[in-house]
């Protein structure tokens, strides 16, 4: 099949080994001296090590190449004694019924459907008093449910022409202005793209750009390596969509600074 996969240049690289913790599909070892990547189906493409890498000896390259598999990964890191992939099991959500976590909600209307509220999907229109640097509670800009990726519906209605925030899972926890700097007036998506099955993503984000029209994708990533393998399904996202929609990606500290 015709993906994309990590390609390294023997040339450039000059054996430090930086890259192999930083992948976690234990796809990338030293071998006499050079890092290799063991077996096609073992990387996911997404390029988690690059950001490693001190000699830009690695890139993501478009080219056919085995399928990924994430049975064969979870194999061989037991064999190399690592821990397995935790993966998600859910990728698509129902928008009504079901699972509340997955319902679509627009606030402060009603939920659509039954089942349990937290899968409800709503939106709403924040309000607009309140100081949010004032002391005491700050006023919250989330106008939808849900936000995770796995679980929002691409043509969900507050998706409909909107800025877009793509946010790693970590950020809202290390940044503590992510309410005020960077969600109000926007619709949000959160995942991971270290631990999450990202297999669904690519043509989930796709299908928020062509079908929901979003007017701008704004990424917010960790500064750990492992966080950028989330710009490069944004930007393959786009590329693939064929619009050219503006991109903007912010960088977070592990101790909440914006890089």
């Amino acid at each position: 099949m015709i993906r994309e996969i990590v390609k390294i240049d023997e040339e450039k690289c000059d054996g430090c080994g930086l890259c192999v913790p930083a992948c976690a599909e234990g796809a990338i070892q030293i071998i006499e001296g050079k890092a290799k990547l063991l077996a096609e189906n073992l990387c996911d493409g997404l390029g988690a090590c690059l950001g490693d890498c001190p000699r830009d000896a690695i890139t993501i390259e478009r080219r056919n190449a085995d399928e990924y598999d994430e049975e064969v990964v979870n194999e061989h890191l037991k064999k190399i004694g690592r821990d397995p992939l935790p993966g998600h099991q859910q990728s698509h959500a129902p928008q009504g019924g079901g699972c509340p976590s997955a319902q679509v909600k627009q606030f402060p209307s009603a939920a659509h459907g039954g089942g349990c509220p937290s899968a409800q999907v709503k939106s709403h229109v924040a309000p607009t008093s309140g100081n949010d640097d004032e002391a005491g509670r700050r006023q919250s800009h989330l106008q939808q449910w849900p936000v995770q990726l796995h679980l929002v519906p691409p043509t969900a209605p507050f998706f409909q022409d909107a800025d877009v925030v793509l946010a790693a899972d970590c950020v809202p926890f290390a940044y503590p202005d992510f309410h005020k700097d960077f969600l109000k007036g926007k619709a949000l998506a959160i995942a991971c793209p270290k631990l999450d099955d990202t297999s669904p993503y690519l043509e989930k984000i796709k299908a928020m750009i062509l079908q929901s029209n979003i007017k701008s994708l704004t990424v917010l990533h960790m500064e750990v390596p492992c966080c950028s393998g989330i710009i490069a399904l944004a930007k393959r996202a786009i590329e693939e969509s064929g619009r050219d929609i503006p991109l903007e990606t912010v960088r977070i500290g592990i101790q909440g600074e914006r890089k």
